[in-house]
């Protein structure tokens, strides 16, 4: 039997096929492997395309191998990628840097803290799963950087200040929770967009249905950049919304947490949000995206229709 490494072994049209491939692909146990497992996938998924030659016999061993390199390597240009900006370092990083937010919250160097913490990973894991082989210099992405702690900073400290104060008394320890997510949500509609600039500016990589490059549209860039910032936000969302729910819940019935056992729960349960979260973010669109010839910028539809008149549809990766 040959298999067809170009694509996931489940039905990438469904959401289930989806969730069912990047449970794999996020697998925070993905992170533990050392440079030579890395190298080993390497070579097996190589092997395979060059000779066809399997590592085990069901092909099992070949799908364990592509799926540890996919892991860690850009599904464009096969660089390998920073460990702390793939996604399957989205477990451990998210959980640990969430649960400080939720936890530290309410003095303005905490908040500052926080998000410029938060924020230094989001510009990391930003620039690791950008789309295509897009390029940006260190000034760009200081800018991004700055912005983006910025505003979630501006948020978070504005909402504590104001925001809260005209709310009565007995919501507003619950209610003060609730910050954190709003500056982590509107960060990330800045963040993901800054870091993603030059695909905005010159166009997102398409490609035809063999995977060949015919050209670059920056509508398809806006679309993939909106997607992207959704399945952000809807990843963070549950564990950010339920566990003020839950830890004031427990405060209000007497159980009294330090701030840094706090942290310690709060870390933990985020855990367990994210294992399942990170994969449902990921799988809320398809990555591979297809836009008509036809919904493409003018002069890039013209072009592509020259050179290809019979081309009706294209693709391109959304990035994650």
């Amino acid at each position: 039997m040959l298999y067809d490494l170009s694509k996931p072994p489940y039905d990438q049209t469904t959401f289930d096929g989806r969730f069912r491939h990047f449970l794999r692909l996020t697998n925070p146990v993905n992170v533990l492997k050392t440079a030579s497992d890395l190298d080993q996938a390497r070579d097996t998924v190589a092997i395979y395309k060059e000779k066809g030659i399997l590592p085990a016999d069901d092909g099992v061993g070949l799908w364990q191998a592509k799926y540890l390199y996919d892991s860690a390597h850009h599904p464009d240009t096969g660089d390998r990628q920073n460990i702390f900006g793939r996604m399957s370092f989205q477990v451990p990083g998210g959980m640990i840097i969430t649960g400080i937010l939720l936890a530290f919250y309410r003095s303005p160097l905490e908040i500052f803290l926080g998000q410029w913490l938060n924020q230094s990973f989001n510009a990391l894991v930003n620039y690791t799963n950008r789309s295509g082989d897009s390029q940006l210099d260190n000034a760009t992405i200081g800018t991004a950087y700055l912005t983006a702690t910025g505003i979630a900073t501006g948020v978070a400290i504005g909402f504590n200040k104001y925001g809260l104060k005209p709310l009565p008394a007995a919501l507003k320890p619950l209610l003060a929770r609730f910050v954190p997510f709003t500056a982590v949500a509107a960060a990330n509609a800045i963040n993901i967009p800054m870091m993603r600039q030059n695909e905005i500016k010159e166009g997102i990589p398409l490609f035809d249905g063999e995977g060949k490059r015919v050209g670059s549209d920056r509508r398809a860039a806006a679309k993939a950049i909106n997607k992207v910032v959704i399945s952000r936000i809807t990843i963070a969302a549950p564990g950010m919304l339920l566990l003020p729910v839950i830890m004031q819940g427990l405060e209000n019935k007497g159980y009294k947490f330090s701030r840094l056992a706090s942290c310690c729960v709060q870390t933990g349960l985020l855990g367990v949000f994210l294992l399942v979260m990170v994969p449902v973010g990921c799988s809320l669109f398809p990555q591979q995206q297809s836009i008509g010839v036809d919904e493409l910028e003018p002069d890039v539809r013209d072009k592509i229709k020259s050179q290809n008149p019979d081309l009706r549809t294209v693709y391109y990766n959304k990035g994650l």
